[in-house]
């Protein structure tokens, strides 16, 4: 079964600052939420990923982004995708199951 014919039985987040998802053909992806918020598609962090702002001597960042980066909330879109909220005040990316699965996928083998 591919990525694109699988669907999650079971959603949670874990202590270990993770989201955990267990597919329909077995697999358990164990993402950890800076991944998914490093790699969040909305339009707005995919325009700054392709143009960067120069680097800063002494970057200044919020509270928020001083603070350990956590899931607030998710919300299923459809059958499709998922909406994450981030302790950043970040809440626009609409991550599709696919890109979910992907990311799983590049987790796991990372840490094999």
């Amino acid at each position: 079964m591919n990525a694109f014919s699988s669907y999650p039985t079971g959603i949670s987040l874990s202590e270990d600052h993770r989201l955990e998802i267990e597919w329909s053909d077995g697999v358990c992806s164990r993402i950890p939420y800076k991944i998914l918020r490093d790699n969040c598609p909305c339009a707005h962090c995919r325009e700054a990923e392709r143009n960067p702002k120069p680097e800063e001597l002494l970057p200044v960042i919020s509270s928020a982004e001083a603070q350990p980066l956590i899931v607030q909330d998710m919300k299923p879109l459809g059958n499709y995708a998922y909406t994450i909220a981030f302790s950043d005040g970040h809440d626009t990316g609409i991550y599709k199951l696919e890109l979910l699965r992907l990311l799983g996928d590049a987790v796991a083998e990372a840490e094999s």
